[in-house]
């Protein structure tokens, strides 16, 4: 997961997801009414190994391995404020969101100009079409190149090109991305 992909996924909560293997099985069982069977079913194993994770018993008790953990975290992240995501995600496409990062950025320029690509800290409110678009690339599965991509255009129209009024036809150039926080709100 990518810089821009993990900015919109913080973006979407309002609580932070749970940290330990332990208090991610709570949550599983929780959503789940305490099944067991149901908890192995998301996961892919049997009901025996989720009991054998969650079992207060001395000796009994085995911990996930990696690549159990790896599913447990996805099963969370996908679960976690189902509600929350839907309208933050529904509050960036109609009003729009901040988007503050740390990248190479600039115009495509011979080199000494002004606007020559360097590193830059941005900080700029994008419209709601540009979440949309991001969301959609998401959605559809689109990965970081992609996602930048999309950003390049929205920055370099708001940034540079001051909303239309200057610098058409010029080339963005966005990357190097060291962060990028998303402010929904």
């Amino acid at each position: 997961m990518g810089q821009i992909e993990q900015g919109l996924e913080r973006a979407l909560r309002t609580r932070p997801v749970p940290s330990s293997t332990e208090a991610r099985l709570r949550f599983l069982l929780a959503a789940h009414r305490g099944s067991t069977r149901q908890v192995a079913a998301v996961l892919g194993v049997s009901q025996r190994t989720v009991q054998r994770w969650v079992t207060m018993k001395p000796g009994a008790r085995r911990p996930p391995g990696p690549t159990q953990v790896r599913a447990i975290e996805e099963a969370v992240l996908a679960r976690w404020q189902p509600r929350v995501r839907a309208r933050r995600r529904a509050q960036a496409e109609a009003e729009g969101f901040v988007f503050h990062t740390r990248a190479r950025f600039g115009f495509a320029a011979p080199a000494g100009s002004s606007d020559d690509p360097r590193v830059r800290w941005i900080t700029q409110d994008l419209p709601g079409e540009v979440a949309r678009e991001l969301f959609a690339a998401r959605d559809a599965g689109a990965g970081e190149q992609q996602q930048t991509v999309i950003l390049a255009r929205a920055l370099g129209h708001a940034y540079f090109r001051d909303w239309g009024r200057r610098a058409h036809g010029l080339h963005i150039a966005f990357s190097d991305v060291a962060f990028a926080e998303i402010s929904i709100g």
